[in-house]
């Protein structure tokens, strides 16, 4: 089943990482190098070894489109790392768990470059880059950048989605507030719109509530979905709208800074619902942006706002859905340079 996973998406590697004494177990997977190497963000969470295997492989793959979309010189790869039972959160055992995995990733080559995602700081990047030079991203704080950058998106959209860029008084549901969902919380909270937020710990949401002030409701996670709003925006650990929750949706457009919320065949039934779905490597893309260029936060979120816009005018115009424009956009740029390595 994975062998034909890899086929069907068009993967190039999986590699399986393991070293006893550290507690690593890793998954990492290269989608694509047809742009450069492949930037693979770095996750940390209690996962089982098919949720590990599967979330790099669609991880991967997105971080392919994202930074094709994006006009980045880099592929897209993934780097899951399974948490260790002693939960290396003590100094020397973080260390050597990070440490491991670049010493192992060395073995790689130039094929892939390690960057943070959930779950891993900049400190952790540190570590590996003891062990590497494939690296990326020690000083920049990704999720806060990221967050930006889906706020400057959502405006884009919603300019032709919604009616009008301004977001004052549009009913947003947010699905997870971590770093990333608790700063573009922040954002949305401070133009005006009408939050409505969950997260898999409750508390984490209550005081995220109670910190930006009134007007927030805080749901039940389990509800989040059932939520009459205009936009959802999931900003979780990626599969929140399942394929069978379509059909609960009461909003008109979904667009986070979750990794793929959505399978391909939830991307259809959401088209069919009349949803418009502004995909995870389009909105998402900010924090990727600056660590591979060096910009800053306020102009990588610029970009990304100028993607999106340029994403919803042309679905617009052709009468296409976002997504489906997106994913086009970017394997174009990836057929045509792609073409440059072979021969005339």
């Amino acid at each position: 089943m994975i062998f034909e996973e890899m086929q069907a998406r068009g993967h190039e590697q999986l590699t399986v990482l393991q070293h006893a004494p550290s507690g690593l177990r890793a998954v990492v997977a290269v989608h694509s190098t047809v742009l450069g190497p492949a930037i693979a963000g770095c996750r940390l969470r209690p996962y089982d070894e098919e949720r590990a295997l599967r979330d790099a492989l669609a991880m991967s793959e997105s971080i392919t489109l994202k930074a094709a979309l994006a006009g980045l010189n880099y592929g897209g790869g993934a780097c899951v790392l399974m948490a260790p039972e002693n939960g290396a959160e003590e100094g020397h055992l973080r260390e050597a768990l990070f440490r491991s995995l670049g010493r192992q990733v060395r073995g790689l080559g130039d094929r892939v470059v390690l960057t943070e995602d959930a779950g891993v700081t900049g400190q952790d990047i540190a570590f590996v880059a003891q062990e590497t030079t494939s690296t990326l991203g020690m000083h920049t704080d990704t999720p806060t950048v990221t967050a930006y950058g889906v706020y400057r998106g959502l405006k884009a959209a919603a300019r032709t989605v919604l009616g009008s860029e301004s977001l004052r008084g549009v009913r947003v549901a947010v699905l997870g507030v971590g770093s990333l969902g608790a700063a573009l919380c922040g954002h949305l909270y401070r133009e005006g719109a009408r939050l409505t937020i969950a997260d898999t710990r409750p508390g984490r949401a209550q005081a995220l509530a109670e910190e930006l002030g009134d007007n927030v409701a805080v749901v039940p996670a389990d509800e989040l979905l059932d939520t009459p709003c205009d936009v959802l925006s999931p900003c979780g650990f990626g599969h929140s709208i399942k394929f069978a929750d379509v059909e609960r949706l009461q909003c008109r457009m979904i667009a986070g800074g979750e990794h793929h919320p959505l399978s391909r065949r939830g991307e259809q039934a959401v088209k069919e619902a009349g949803i418009a779905y502004v995909p995870d490597y389009a909105i998402n893309a900010a924090g990727l942006i600056a660590v591979a260029t060096g910009i800053s936060a306020e102009a990588a979120a610029e970009r990304v706002y100028q993607t999106v816009s340029q994403i919803s005018v042309l679905a617009q115009q052709n009468n296409k859905p976002i997504h489906s424009v997106a994913r086009r956009l970017a394997e174009r740029r990836l057929e045509l340079i792609g073409s440059l390595a072979r021969p005339l």
